[in-house]
């Protein structure tokens, strides 16, 4: 399944990675945090809603993608400006490996999409 959120705040490829660090997780997400220092740049242990995953950060093209290593879902999220959808705002794209989901986990996704976006355009617009 995917999901989509567009953050109406200009940004560049650049201000993504720069801004988007997992030292400060908690600048960009209230559903997430860090459970020790990250281990490296791209990764770190993190305790969230569905649980405590190893989250990888990775550079590519238009900004950065977001990975749940260990999710059995394989929940992973990029956060991207410069192409469609809306191309002059940063857009989220949250993807999992299910055709089906129940609705709790919907919302729940919801719920952290909307507060991802929320935390980035306040964020980015100061």
């Amino acid at each position: 399944m995917e999901f989509f959120y567009i953050v109406d705040s200009p940004s560049t490829e650049e201000k993504i990675r720069a801004k988007l660090r997992l030292k400060d997780l908690n600048q960009f997400s209230d559903q997430m945090f860090l459970l020790d220092q990250p281990l490296t740049k791209e990764v770190a242990q993190i305790g969230s809603v569905w649980g405590t995953f190893n989250l990888r950060r990775h550079e590519i093209k238009g900004g950065l993608r977001f990975a749940l290593e260990d999710c059995p879902n394989a929940l992973c999220w990029t956060v991207t400006t410069g192409y469609p959808p809306a191309p002059e705002c940063m857009v989220l794209h949250l993807t999992i490996n299910r055709k089906e989901i129940t609705r709790d986990f919907h919302e729940e996704i919801e719920e952290f999409l909307e507060n991802h976006a929320a935390l980035l355009k306040d964020g980015f617009e100061k």
